[in-house]
């Protein structure tokens, strides 16, 4: 068996599945009133997609959080592993250097590739997504629910009309070879927009919620190198990719970017700048709640009717009395 059919294989049930949840959004865009091989409708139908695929990975993500905040825990003791073995080039040492920080890493139910599973995971998804346009191009019908005529829409849909006509099946580089001109704007500008979202994003990460010991450990400087690769990466691979795929990942970005600052502003890593921000935030917040709370009590006080004076009662003896007096 080739490469490509061993693929084909072990991806065949995310495809199965993708084409269900594609489809699947396409019919509801139909049945409301939009066009059906329109590209605007599969465009639609992608971020639908990716909106079902990244609220499945919520889970996943909250366990990275955890697994991201015990790699903080495990920091300083793992800066002393390092130092105890810095300096030692030898075998020995090394391999005892990894044994023991394997073991921390083990006790400590964590692993730096943890951040990564979020990636990793939708790549699969990814490379089907990939393969479902690449086959919609070939007029090749789908392994599920995306029969041929609707293999036959999506790999001819395309966006704007006229000269400026985009088709959803073309790259960078097929558009190159084809002298598509808007496709490779719509292209760069995706790439440029996918770029920017996946640096800022790690940036945000490594400006505002890292604590001073994760800093100093190495680990942070490995992270600061990938801050820079990785939107590099993306970028030169996007050269390859139809910009329906582009759709899908510069969707998800614009996801991780929104989640990340989310979760950064709700739930920082203790020591780190943004949770000295977040506690400032609160600290506000109680703040001016006492202080409504104290003008409210004021405002009481000061519109509370004074109580009338009781009148003493009158005794039998003293109306006599007075009822004497007056005769």
């Amino acid at each position: 068996m080739d490469i490509l059919g061993f693929l084909n294989t072990i991806l065949w049930p995310i495809k199965w599945l993708i084409e269900a949840i594609l489809v699947g959004f396409h019919a509801l865009l139909s049945a409301i009133g939009m066009d059906p091989a329109a590209g605007v409708t599969w465009v639609f139908s992608i971020v639908g997609l990716v909106l079902v695929v990244r609220a499945a990975l919520i889970p996943i993500f909250v366990r990275q959080i955890k697994s991201q905040r015990k790699m903080l825990e495990v920091a300083p003791q793992l800066k002393k592993i390092q130092d105890k073995y810095k300096g030692k080039r030898d075998q020995f040492s090394r391999e005892a250097m990894q044994r023991e920080t394997m073991d921390l890493y083990k006790k400590a139910g964590t692993n730096p590739f943890s951040s990564c599973l979020p990636l990793l995971i939708q790549m699969p998804i990814f490379f089907s997504l990939f393969s479902v346009l690449t086959e919609a191009r070939q007029d090749k019908a789908g392994v599920g629910l995306l029969t041929k005529e609707l293999s036959d829409q999506f790999g001819k849909a395309y966006l704007f009309d006229g000269d400026f006509k985009a088709p959803l099946n073309l790259s960078i580089q097929t558009a190159l070879e084809a002298g598509n001109t808007i496709v490779i704007v719509i292209a760069v500008t995706m790439v440029i927009l996918m770029t920017g979202s996946q640096f800022f994003t790690q940036l945000q990460i490594m400006s505002k919620n890292q604590s001073p010991e994760m800093k100093a450990s190495p680990m942070y400087r490995q992270q600061r190198i990938l801050l820079y690769i990785l939107p590099l990466v993306f970028a030169f691979s996007g050269f390859a990719f139809p910009i329906g795929v582009m759709f899908y990942w510069l969707t998800s970005n614009v996801w991780t970017l929104v989640q990340q600052f989310l979760v950064i502003r709700t739930m920082p890593t203790p020591g780190s700048e943004a949770a000295l921000a977040r506690e400032a935030r609160l600290a506000k917040r109680r703040r001016a709640s006492m202080a409504d709370d104290a003008d409210a009590i004021a405002e009481v006080v000061e519109e509370e009717p004074k109580k009338p004076q009781r009148q003493q009662p009158v005794g039998k003896s003293r109306t006599k009395k007075k009822q004497g007096g007056r005769r």
